[in-house]
């Protein structure tokens, strides 16, 4: 390995933003946009939990289904993207969560 291509892997993993962030999204965004994919999903799987719970929820599943969907090659971007998949996420953990208790 050259010592550019090094440093350059190096620099690229220093920076969290590039891949912890998802572009056009920031962080209150995320909270708002996740609260609402929460909201959704609890109205969705008829589940009564909190506001709170609903912002985890949404924030939470936004991240699973881009880990979820990437494994199959889909990519959401944006808010609306944000949106799709913390809903998608929320009813999976709601789901995985009603296993769980049984």
């Amino acid at each position: 390995m050259s010592p550019e291509l090094y440093w350059r892997s190096v620099r690229f993993a220093a920076e969290p933003s590039r891949f912890m962030e998802n572009p056009g999204v920031g962080w209150i965004a995320a909270i708002v946009i996740g609260g609402v994919a929460g909201w959704l999903a609890e109205m969705f799987m008829k589940s009564n939990m909190g506001v709170l719970m609903n912002i985890i929820l949404g924030v939470v599943g936004a991240v699973v289904a881009n880990v979820l969907l990437g494994l199959v090659g889909v990519s959401l971007a944006g808010w609306l993207g944000y949106l799709v998949a913390g809903f998608i996420g929320a009813c999976i953990l709601i789901a995985v969560a009603r296993m769980v208790k049984r």
